[in-house]
């Protein structure tokens, strides 16, 4: 919470304003901005490299790039070179205009200069039933690292919230149950990953009254499938190590 008033108060500063010490945000940066978006246009990831290691955080609203943060996922280990930040609470299709912003290892503010995206329609999503899987109980779970990153934070719908195992890698594993059996049109694994590459879901597998599902694609985009089941085993096929986890699960019905 003292990083993220801090880097608050970074963002009432000018950009590359010498009597307040802030300096542009170029000078660090190794790649361009890339954000990924939500299908539905709902939220979006911003990931950016910086040549320095830093702590980063992104202001962003549609009029004007305020009204809301969102604070890089890996700032609690201290600086580090690349940085993942998670807006929420976007409209569909709605142009919105950010700022970048942080403090770096040399001791310096940076602030970028205002740039803009736009929200896709949320076209992908709407042949799509309610994702079932938020609100769902968990029947057991590999491992989590703290309360904080409790397994029922990736069934809460809030992509602002995450679980996160403690180091069980390709061996990580989250058991739901849905409530009652449902005919499962998608199924999704919206991967954590860290700045130092770890923790990232490449796929996964879902597994149903002991039969094995997939292995399916992790991100952003739910894959369609066809199944029926009301307690799911979903389990992490391939990773790049470390504390794997999820920022949602997702089961769309049809």
């Amino acid at each position: 919470m003292v990083w993220l008033a801090f880097l608050v108060a970074v963002a009432a500063c000018s950009s590359g304003d010498a009597e307040t010490g802030v300096r542009p945000f170029s000078e660090i940066v190794e790649t361009d901005p890339v954000i990924e978006f939500d299908p539905g246009g709902t939220a979006a990831t911003l990931r950016v490299t910086t040549t320095i290691d830093a702590v980063c955080a992104v202001a962003y609203g549609p009029d004007s790039p305020s009204g809301s943060i969102a604070t890089d996922r890996n700032m609690g280990i201290g600086g580090h070179s690349d940085h993942q930040a998670v807006m929420t609470g976007l409209e569909p299709n709605t142009e919105y205009q950010y700022r970048l912003q942080g403090v770096g290892v040399d001791g310096m503010l940076y602030r970028s200069e205002v740039f803009t995206f736009t929200t896709p329609a949320g076209d992908q999503a709407t042949d799509l039933g309610p994702n079932v899987a938020v609100g769902a109980t968990v029947v057991e779970v590999s491992s989590a690292f703290s309360a904080d990153l409790a397994a029922e934070n990736a069934l809460d719908g809030d992509l602002g919230t995450e679980w996160s195992t403690r180091g069980d890698g390709d061996n990580a594993f989250i058991t739901i149950d849905l409530g009652a059996v449902v005919e499962i049109a998608a199924v999704g694994f919206r991967t954590r990953l860290m700045g130092d590459g770890t923790a990232t879901t490449e796929s996964f597998t879902v597994t149903v009254d002991g039969d094995t599902n997939g292995p399916f694609p992790a991100g952003p985009s739910p894959t369609r499938v066809s199944f029926r089941g009301q307690i799911l085993t979903f389990e992490v096929a391939e990773s790049t190590g470390g504390n794997t986890g999820a920022f949602e699960i997702e089961v769309y019905i049809k």
